[in-house]
């Protein structure tokens, strides 16, 4: 098959491409490299500024390779806003690759329209990046992507391509529940793809401190959860001096942030999630221990009752402390979860694996077209 895979998040399209690659098929990359994280791509579409110039640049780049975006047996884009423009502009741009290609699919990766709604309604999940039980977070940020995805142009975009496209994947439990309800039929979830050949991979066993890892993004830290890790991280090392180590990373590219995590042993992400996401899905498959989101609804999605690696914590601040400081000072659980976090990314979300899974799930929704 020819693939093309428009768009970025976090490594997903790169790995899931790798994965194709490696079962035969030809796949083009289009992405920004998911700005300064700089992931691989074939193709660079990066827009560097909102100034006229770089404006101006980008739109010509963008019209200069709608050649290429042609003939595919599928494209794939990240999400509803899949290029570095305002969303009343994005859907002609789908309207060609829908013209001049055979099939197109929408991620459900990460924020929009469906996920907001849902996190809103109070009720589907009891606490997300949008709620904690029956009250809304609001937050300057949160503002914004409300309005820009409940009922602004982005949410208008989201809605018709939802509707029109031939599929959506749902990267995690959470996505894969906001869209289950408008679009079952032609919907599905497919496990993040993960990176296991060609990473070291090593089994965590502190003899010394526990070396804890969590990296900031200065401008997500209230939305993700990272201030109140980080405050519990730092109250347990005040706590448990002899026993904690902390390696803070701020916003820094994927290669150098992947060597940080090497050298580390538990990760602390996503406060708000029920699933571990492409951050944490990167350090179990090197061997860290996460702290974050493992609630029981997700392993169940995936059929798993066995290995469940991630320290499951409640979105507060004694929950964290409480998990941060009994791995600190029961060091030989470290072991045990990243025996079992390896385990997990192998059996569920290896590259490969989960190539397979999408060329099924594209080869019989392209065919219901016909």
């Amino acid at each position: 098959m020819r693939i093309l895979l428009l768009g970025e998040y976090s490594n997903v399209h790169w790995n899931l491409a790798e994965g194709l690659r490696q079962l035969g098929h030809e796949v083009c990359v289009i992405s920004d490299g998911d700005e300064w994280k700089n992931y691989h791509r074939d193709i660079d579409l990066s827009r560097h500024s909102t100034g006229r110039l770089d404006t101006a640049r980008y739109i010509m780049r963008l019209l200069s390779l709608l050649p290429k975006m042609r003939n595919y047996d599928v494209v794939q884009i990240i999400n509803p806003v899949f290029l570095s423009i305002k969303a009343d502009k994005i859907l002609p741009f789908y309207r060609y690759l829908r013209h001049f290609n055979q099939s197109v699919f929408m991620g459900a990766f990460g924020m929009d329209h469906y996920w907001v709604k849902t996190c809103m309604d109070c009720h589907t999940f009891r606490y997300s990046d949008f709620n904690l039980g029956a009250t809304i977070r609001y937050s300057k940020e949160n503002d914004i992507w409300i309005h820009d995805w409940l009922k602004g142009d982005k949410g208008q975009l989201n809605i018709r391509i939802a509707q029109d496209c031939d599929g959506i994947i749902a990267g995690l439990y959470e996505y894969y529940k906001c869209y289950e309800k408008d679009y079952w039929e032609k919907m599905d979830y497919i496990p993040f793809p993960i990176q296991t050949d060609n990473i070291e991979t090593h089994i965590r066993c502190p003899q010394d401190k526990v070396r804890f890892f969590i990296g900031i993004q200065k401008q997500r830290n209230a939305y993700k959860g990272t201030d109140i890790m980080l405050q519990a991280l730092e109250m347990a090392q005040r706590d448990y001096p002899d026993h904690i180590e902390i390696v803070k990373v701020e916003s820094v590219p994927f290669l150098e942030y992947r060597r940080l995590l090497a050298n580390s042993d538990v990760m602390l992400d996503q406060l708000y999630s029920y699933t571990p996401a492409m951050n944490a899905l990167t350090g179990m498959a090197q061997g860290l221990v996460i702290i974050g989101g493992g609630e029981p609804e997700a392993y169940e999605l995936m059929g798993d009752y066995k290995l469940r690696p991630v320290v499951n914590v409640l979105p507060d601040l004694q929950s964290v402390y409480h998990a941060i400081v009994d791995l600190a000072i029961h060091p030989e659980k470290v072991r045990q979860l990243s025996e079992r976090s390896i385990a997990f990314i192998h059996k569920y979300h290896d590259r490969h694996i989960v190539a397979r899974k999408y060329l099924e799930f594209w080869q019989q929704h392209s065919m219901s077209r016909k």
